[in-house]
């Protein structure tokens, strides 16, 4: 391929890398102002992002099955222009549901452009030239996090949240002329895919999620339709696990899970994908709604933790191989926990200095755990099973995303509305706080504008509570997490040879 090529065609599909990165976290500090606009509650507006991720999710294994029946290129472009178009769509939105819809086909879109471009990158550059090809993808990839927010922030507060979307179209539109023009095409081979295990395992995800977002709404188990759900998803993955196990080509093949640490890093990446994105989805609203802050000033105070990873990640790039994975990882777990550790001491005076000490050193905290993770977890794996493992890996990490989302949001909602009633009822009329004059003027339980005011408070105060019982519930699970560290196998490499020796538990 020629050079001036090769740099067009990583200049285009890093466009629809950043694109897709941008959109995990850019929607973020404008869900108040989309909750406004679509007259939604707080565990609503939430799938506006558990759809995206959700869909991206299941969309992700049969990247490769499509990628190969119908060419590289084809399905690069198929992907760009729907997710362009989709983008546009969710930012002509007028209801929840609508652009839940258009988050579903932005997600499925989305899907392949990551997977695609690495691919593209590492079959466009020389194998010598491999390293330099995925730390340029590796930068598109962390940009998302760190410019998503910051540019999300700016383009709510001077233009609107629609334009959070709007800004996809441009990108896609570049990306999509320059890899039509540039990019040449893979041979396409007919290739067997199992759709029946593959649909099963996406009606049991797709139930289980809705099950999660809709559970607050309609009171759990008490509602039927929760009900439904729950044995849906259940029964299809009974039926997927039963099919995975008696059919001769699976979705997936039982050989992946006879690897002890394929195993563990499924477990890991799941946990750490709990952690990952509900951390955020928490800060937005409690910077915004709680704290009062602009959206652009929380945009900005959220845009540290993806510099934080970026950071950890450029340095424990050059620490695998000399440093036991496993002791990166908990090192990683260990910090992402202390800082949540610190948040949940947060309250509605926190500092901005506080969010970004905490927001940097989560970021350096998962960046730790990320590269040594995905070396050590496919480490013991024949070359065979990789690519079905990898893609299983990608699906847990945002469908733990997706559950932590949902199960956060609606603790959040409940308790809530349970620490306020607590609160409220020890703030009666006869309480000793209401003798105090500047109290009493203020606060007044004897004035309808006095009740008003007091029931503000109360709610701000339970609010806070309810966003730190969340941030002691994530650090717990990232407690919980580090466990499993001592599952994987520790690879030596062969003194003789200079091969990878048989995995050994230390």
């Amino acid at each position: 391929m020629q050079g001036k090529n090769r740099a067009v065609i990583t200049v285009c599909v890093m466009l629809a890398t950043l694109m897709q990165a941008l959109d995990t976290t850019i929607a973020n500090v404008a869900l108040p102002y989309m909750q406004g606009t679509m007259s939604a509650n707080q565990d609503e507006i939430n799938w506006v992002l558990t759809s995206y991720i959700v869909a991206a999710a299941i969309m992700t294994p049969p990247t490769g099955w499509l990628s190969g029946r119908f060419g590289r290129k084809r399905v690069l472009l198929v992907s760009v222009c729907g997710f362009a178009v989709t983008s546009a769509l969710c930012g002509l939105a007028n209801s929840l549901t609508e652009i839940v819809l258009y988050r579903l086909l932005q997600g499925a879109f989305g899907a392949a452009l990551v997977p695609l471009s690495q691919a593209v990158l590492l079959s466009a550059y020389p194998r010598e030239r491999h390293g330099e090809a995925m730390a340029i993808w590796g930068i598109g990839v962390m940009l998302g996090p760190i410019l998503g927010p910051t540019l999300g922030g700016y383009l709510t507060e001077n233009y609107s949240w629609r334009y959070v979307f709007y800004i996809n179209v441009p990108v896609g539109i570049l990306a999509f002329l320059g890899i039509s023009a540039f990019m040449s095409e893979t041979v396409r081979e007919r290739l067997r895919f199992d759709w029946f295990g593959f649909l099963a395992l996406s009606l049991a995800t797709g139930a289980l999620q809705m099950m999660l977002d809709r559970g607050q709404e309609l009171d759990w188990f008490g509602s039927r339709e929760i009900i439904a759900l729950a044995v849906v998803a259940a029964v299809a993955f009974y039926i997927f696990l039963v099919h995975m196990f008696l059919s001769e080509g699976p979705f997936l093949t039982p050989a992946v899970f006879a690897d002890r640490n394929a195993i563990a890093g499924f477990a890991l990446m799941f946990m750490i994908g709990v952690v990952l994105l509900t951390t955020l989805a928490l800060l937005a609203p409690f910077l915004q709604t709680l704290l009062g802050y602009p959206v652009v000033t929380a945009g900005v105070l959220l845009a540290p933790r993806g510099v934080g990873t970026m950071l950890a990640m450029f340095i424990v790039g050059r620490l695998v191989g000399k440093i036991d994975a496993r002791a990166l990882i908990l090192f990683g777990l260990a910090l992402a926990a202390l800082a949540l550790y610190q948040m949940t001491g947060w309250s509605a005076d926190v500092s901005e200095t506080d969010i970004i000490e905490t927001g940097i050193m989560q970021g350096f905290g998962l960046g730790f755990i990320f590269v040594p993770l995905s070396s050590v977890a496919f480490s013991t794996l024949p070359v065979a099973r990789i690519p079905e493992a990898a893609g299983l890996y990608n699906f847990l990490r945002n469908i733990g995303s997706s559950i932590g989302i949902a199960i956060s949001m609606s603790l959040l909602v409940s308790n809530t509305q349970q620490t306020h009633a607590e609160i409220g009822a020890v703030v009666t009329a006869a309480n000793r706080l209401f003798r105090a004059p500047e109290i009493a003027r203020l606060w007044s339980p004897f004035t309808l504008h006095g009740r008003a005011l007091l029931d503000a408070q109360i709610t701000a105060q339970a609010t806070t509570v309810a966003y730190i019982d969340d941030f002691k519930l994530l650090m717990m699970v990232t407690l919980v997490t580090m466990p499993l560290v001592l599952l994987l196998r520790h690879q030596r490499e062969s003194a003789a040879g200079g091969g990878l020796a048989p995995a050994t538990v230390e």
